[in-house]
């Protein structure tokens, strides 16, 4: 399948684990972004209706190494996607699937994830040059919902769950094509902790390398 807009890759990453950190505040998400980058995350993502939260994303950028991915979540209109940009974010994350949203982030050369929970959704977010496909809310779906929708996309396409997503689910999930785990409450709350999160991400992270092993295996 042929798309309108030539897409940004998905990029590679480590561990396809992106921590959403909604509620966050700018003052103490630089310790958070830290504990996360120290246990193996390399992409993070802060919903917009979060306190300040393009502050709180530029504020990552400048702190975190490179090859990080920092952006947005709940991005819903093209100004949003702007404004991410202008702070130097790379990733774009919607609910929902909106062709002016991931236009421009294509434009701007950023990667894109929007919400989708229908073929129909899947294919018009590839069409609209989509980096990956953000399978939500995946516990509503579950792993046999994802699975039959996966078998017919088309082949490398990255799949991701996201919503009422932990690292217990992560076998599941895997085992019907999911590629990328978006990892929301169970990673973060607000009042948590930069060590709270460090200790959430580094059982997130054992749990998935335990499931690429067995993969790989």
């Amino acid at each position: 399948m042929s798309s309108l807009y030539t897409p940004v890759a998905w990029p590679t990453l480590g561990r396809n684990l992106v921590a959403i950190l909604r509620g966050v505040t700018p003052d103490e998400v630089g310790p958070i972004g830290d504990a996360l980058v120290d246990a193996g995350f390399e992409a993070i993502e802060v919903p917009l209706n979060s306190p300040d939260a393009i502050s709180s994303i530029g504020r990552l950028v400048e702190r975190l190494p490179n090859h990080v991915f920092v952006g947005a979540g709940t991005v819903l209109a093209t100004e949003e996607v702007e404004a991410v940009g202008s702070v130097g974010g790379r990733l774009i994350v919607s609910p929902n699937v909106d062709e002016h949203v991931v236009r421009t982030a294509v434009k701007l050369g950023m990667v894109t994830m929007p919400g989708v929970f229908t073929p129909t959704e899947a294919f018009a977010a590839l069409r609209y040059g989509a980096s990956g496909l953000k399978f939500f809310p995946a516990s509503v779906l579950g792993a046999s919902g994802i699975a039959a929708m996966s078998a017919v996309l088309p082949k490398g396409v990255v799949i991701g769950a996201v919503g009422g997503v932990a690292d217990a689910d992560f076998a599941a999930y895997a085992a019907a094509g999911v590629t990328a785990f978006g990892l929301g409450s169970s990673l973060y709350r607000p009042g948590y902790t930069a060590a709270d999160v460090a200790a959430k991400a580094r059982s997130a992270v054992a749990a998935y390398d335990a499931v690429h092993e067995r993969v790989a295996a």
